[in-house]
Order: C-alpha cells, then structure tokens, then sequence
C-alpha cells in the first residue's frame, strides 16, 4: 500500500468520511475487490460484494460517473450490503471510479452520515479522487 491510498483516506475523513474503502473491479468475475479499508473489522481488506449489472454499475463502472446517494432509501436497492452499513449509523455513500486507459478499474468508496454529500462537498471529494487517481492506480493493491 502506497502513501497515497493513507493520505486520501487521511483527507478524506477530515472531510467527514467515516467509512473509506478502495475496490477493484472484477468484471470476469463480477464482483468488486477490497483493496483497503479504514474498518478491517466490518469491512475486511480483500473482502468482495457481488457486481450485478444494475443501476449502479451502469452509472458507475459503465458510464465512468461518481455515484452519490445521500440516505440508505437511495442505495438500499443497489448495495447488498445496506443493512450493515446503515447499522454502523451511515446514511450517504459516495463511489467514485478510477480509470486506466479509459476504464473503470476501481472505485474508492466513501461513506458517513445521511446527507453529508453536500454539493459543496462533494466538489472537494472529487478534487481529492481525481487528484490522487495517478497515485493511486500505480499501488499494487490496484493492479
């Protein structure tokens, strides 16, 4: 793991992130792949979630779109996972695709309090994504 996945992660809780995790996208297998986690426990690095061609893999993987939802009725359909999450007392998720050569190869998933998003907000998420997405893409973790 590069410094890059810790100082984006490090950003983005002083944002007011509460769960990070990094995927890789697994279309062979359809599935996506932890890399990292700030919550080894809930979330176990390596960890894996089924990728169903839904909604979300078309806005997020297809399309190479962040996806924002800002209260579990707006992922509770798209993430398996939901009742975990919103037991951990979060309510907003935010996906947002890593590309190589124009493909969507991983996401980095970020997750806190229901309606934390804001617009304001979630310009500043994506400035940081985006800005460390070279970085990021050149971890092993990533590959």
């Amino acid at each position: 793991m590069t410094s890059a996945i810790l100082r984006l992660h490090h950003d983005c809780a002083a944002l007011g992130t509460r769960l990070f995790t990094l995927s890789v996208i697994d279309r062979a297998a359809a599935l996506t792949r932890r890399a990292y986690t700030s919550d080894p426990v809930a979330y176990p690095a390596h960890g894996t979630k089924p990728m169903p061609d839904d909604a979300w893999f078309a806005h997020c993987v297809r399309a190479g779109q962040p996806f924002v939802a800002n209260s579990p009725a707006a992922f509770k359909a798209l993430f398996p996972d939901h009742a975990q999450i919103t037991a951990m007392g979060l309510g907003a998720a935010l996906n947002v695709p890593l590309r190589r050569d124009g493909l969507v190869v991983a996401t980095v998933n970020l997750l806190a309090e229901t309606g934390h998003f804001t617009p304001e907000r979630l310009e500043a998420y994506l400035a940081l994504c985006h800005g460390a997405e070279a970085a990021l893409l050149s971890d092993p973790a990533l590959a």
